[in-house]
């Protein structure tokens, strides 16, 4: 077999797909899997570098690794074997185990001797003897195209529903070899800065180094990348990046670094990379930096650092070129201006742009299909936004303004409630629809078409939970981010005119008190639609007296461990979504909980990492929420009234979201007494073992979500009254060993998702009933127990979950 062979089968990307699975099961060979698990993920980079090297090895070493992948190929006929093994059969599984412990140690003289370097270094000397050769041509072609710059990935937009155009990173390519050799050729070097403007690429920068494989190689896959922002929680990142860094969670107080283990340390292979995107203070960069042995940091910010700073890379606006082919992908889909296309026009408006990666990005993309007497008014706005003496980021923001100033009305309106999250956190998508709907009067169809359309203008990115998203996923699974720039244009442009006018009233950024302009202004009403605050502790005196007879969404963000609720929410009739966030690192209480008793329009409730109140504290009921969403609480109190009194509060109530909540053993049996409920998800609680046996009494529940709820054993008989039910989704729950008998009276249940179910080993007989089932999802072991009843329904469609197979992982 020649390397190429191996290579194009991808035999060892197979072999790790297989021993993942085995991982995941429990069987005898599972530790020797998970050792060659991490062989073959040592020697992927080595297989990249031959892979796309382009050259012919000398014999001998061709030799030597056709021997071993005849290895791989033997390793790929074992696993599958493995896999394919009962588990009750001990004696055949005994002896497959044995020879997993052979390939084992085949796979580690391998990678343990000096093969693998000689390898690299014939790769490396045949790649220099090529490139000089390139070299040689090169220099006789006097009148060539010029350029020649790499043309390699960018950002990539998580679109959903269009095609992607391709990846496309520009200019970094000389930055990217001066940063790599800066931590991996210079052992002095402890800490590196990476400086810039805002939208100048540097976080795409330090993205494409943390995904390099020959950094990856020299950090050993150890490199964690964290964004720091402006009002950042220091201590929780302290603990984090500790964490990560030693595998140990204990700390000395104040985030001093014990001498013991630092001493531990330095004998052990602690080689790491950290990666601090987005600082702002030095007094917080002092405080995330560790000086152990074998640890480096890169620090990504736009200011200069040089007390900290052992070197730094000033990163350099695009060159003419470079910008011209980043804005013609952004419009036109290609690396050139089109023939159909007005190249002076395209020129004069690359030129406005300043060589700023960003601006490139956004107003080529708001350009793209549009009309040339669209380009020139473009043109012209973008010539008159120069005043003099301004800063480079200033500017930004105006030519930017442009891409805003032509969307739609409704559109741009979405845009800047983007300004009202903080910077540097990912928007769950629940909550963003949840303001749109109510802000805007939108269903959430034309909510998510928005979002679409501000992906599509790279005003947003949009981050897909790997499990993806469909008609029945919860909108959680998919998240929002934002450039921190176009984050400051949001608010820029939502700032005009008087505080009290303003239709958003924002803290851009976590601070210790309410703004003083707002307490000089607050013998006047606010008339703002939406109001966002970010602070820490909040006692009862620290509010001021502010009348808000407009607002209809008010955002939270705090991180305490006690909080009062602000006493103007009762001042805020029209108030229609609550959102509040703790960002700290343990649940905070909520004093003041009478407040929701004033909430009689209130339509939508999120509690983030908080110890929900119970709602008896409520004095009144409130008849119009209808989503409620517990994320990371403590719930063990909140849903505990009885019956009777839970049916009156929520008496609109249709969709309840409990996920990753402490305390929840069983859900109470109150619940089942909301007769409006639609959609019932819990999900990552780990805690729960059992669900009410009266959950059949919910007969208007349309999705029944209980994902990753590993302690859960069965599900109550009573759920096959649910006559309404369109979608069950069990995935993840590990001890769940059966469906219920009876599931077959289900008769309007679309889908079933089963995966990563190992307990269930057989279907109930009365499956074959459910005529309106069109797709279950399931692991490969359990799609033969569907095979059958794919032949009686027709229209079903067993689909086989896909392995998350991507290594980037690694880098988090």
């Amino acid at each position: 077999m020649a390397v190429t062979d191996l290579f194009a089968g991808e035999l060892a990307t197979e072999l790790l797909k297989q021993l993942i699975k085995i991982c995941r099961r429990s069987c005898l060979c599972k530790s020797t899997a998970e050792q060659l698990k991490h062989y073959i993920e040592d020697l992927l980079p080595i297989i990249q570098e031959v892979k796309y090297s382009g050259v012919e090895l000398p014999q001998r070493r061709q030799t030597q690794l056709d021997r071993f992948s005849e290895t791989l190929k033997t390793g790929l006929e074992l696993t599958q074997q493995v896999l394919a093994s009962p588990r009750w059969n001990v004696y055949k599984n005994l002896q497959l185990a044995r020879k997993m412990d052979k390939l084992e140690r085949s796979v580690s003289r391998f990678m343990n001797g000096s093969l693998q370097a000689h390898v690299l270094a014939d790769v490396h000397h045949l790649r220099f003897d090529m490139a000089e050769g390139f070299d040689r041509v090169n220099a006789r072609i006097s009148n060539g195209s010029g350029g020649g710059h790499g043309v390699l990935g960018d950002e990539a937009l998580a679109m959903m529903k269009r095609v992607e155009l391709g990846p496309m990173t520009v200019g970094n390519k000389k930055s990217k070899v001066v940063i790599r050799e800066m931590i991996v050729g210079r052992e002095d070097l402890g800490v590196v800065g990476i400086r810039g403007i805002g939208g100048s690429g540097k976080t795409t920068l330090a993205t494409e180094i943390a995904k390099d494989e020959q950094v990856r190689r020299h950090f050993n896959n150890r490199i964690f990348f964290v964004t720091v922002s402006q009002s950042p929680n220091v201590e929780q990142l302290q603990q984090r990046l500790w964490s990560q860094i030693t595998g140990n969670q204990f700390m000395g107080p104040n985030g001093l670094i014990p001498q013991w283990k630092t001493q531990l340390d330095r004998g052990m292979n602690s080689r790491a990379l950290i990666i601090l995107d987005d600082v702002w203070s030095l007094s917080v960069l002092e405080q995330l930096i560790f000086r152990l042995p074998g640890c480096k940091t890169l620090v990504v910010s736009r200011f200069k650092f040089p007390t900290v700073y052992d070197t730094s890379y000033e990163l350099e606006l695009l060159r003419e070129e470079e910008a011209l082919s980043l804005f013609c992908h952004a419009a036109f889909g290609q690396k050139s201006v089109p023939l159909a296309a007005n190249e002076k026009l395209v020129g004069q408006i690359v030129e406005k742009c300043k060589g700023l990666p960003l601006a490139l990005k956004v107003i080529g993309a708001s350009l793209r299909g549009q009309p040339q007497m669209f380009w020139t008014s473009a043109l012209n706005r973008l010539s008159r936004s120069e005043p003099i003496c301004e800063s480079h980021e200033i500017k930004l923001l105006k030519r930017m303004a442009v891409s805003v100033d032509y969307l739609p009305e409704k559109v741009k309106e979405c845009f800047l409630d983007l300004g009202s999250f903080p910077e540097d956190k990912k928007i769950p998508l629940d909550v963003l629809v949840n303001v749109w709907v109510e802000m805007h009067d939108l269903d959430e169809e034309e909510a998510f078409a928005i979002l679409v359309e501000l992906s599509d203008k790279n005003l947003i990115t949009l981050v897909k939970d790997a499990r993806g998203a469909d008609a029945y996923s919860s909108y959680f699974e998919i998240s929002v981010t934002q450039h921190d720039v176009l984050r400051d244009l949001a608010l820029s442009l939502s700032n005009s005119g008087s505080v009290n006018q303003r239709r958003r009233l924002v803290m851009p950024r976590r601070e210790a008190a309410l703004p003083k302009e707002w307490e000089r202004n607050m013998d006047q009403p606010f008339h703002a639609q939406i109001v966002s605050i970010y602070t820490g502790d909040m006692k009862e005196f620290d509010w001021f007296n502010m009348d808000f007879p407009k607002a209809e969404v008010l955002i939270l963000n705090f991180s305490s461990t006690v909080y009062f609720l602000p006493p103007f929410i009762q001042k805020m009739p029209k108030l229609r979504a609550l959102i509040l966030i703790n960002n700290s690192n343990t649940c905070t209480q909520l004093e003041n909980a009478a407040v929701f008793s004033s909430l009689g329009n209130l339509r939508s409730l999120w509690l983030e990492k908080v110890i929900a109140p119970q709602l008896s504290e409520t004095i009144t009921p409130l008849p119009n929420l209808q989503k409620i969403s517990l994320v990371l609480c403590d719930v063990r109190n909140s849903l505990n009234d009885s019956s009777m009194e839970l049916r009156l509060k929520l008496p609109r109530l249709s969709e309840l979201t409990i996920d990753h909540c402490v305390n929840v053993v069983e859900l109470p049996s109150s619940i089942c007494s909301i007769a409006s409920l639609q959609s019932l998800a819990v999900s990552n609680c780990h805690d729960l073992i059992e669900l009410p046996s009266e959950l059949g009494r919910l007969k208007s529940l349309r999705a029944l979500r209980l994902y990753a709820c590993p302690a859960l054993k069965e599900l109550p008989r009573s759920i096959c009254g649910l006559e309404k039910l369109e979608y069950l989704d069990v995935s993840q729950c590990i001890k769940l060993s059966r469906l219920p008998e009876d599931i077959g009276k289900l008769s309007k249940l679309e889908r079933i998702d089963m995966r990563e179910c190992p307990q269930i080993r057989s279907l109930p007989p009365s499956v074959v009933s459910l005529a309106h089932l069109r797709r279950v999802i399931c692991d490969e072991e359990a799609a033969w127990l569907w095979k059958e009843v794919e032949e009686v329904i027709a229209a079903l469609k067993v689909q086989v979950a896909e392995e998350s197979f991507d290594l980037d992982w690694l880098a988090e």
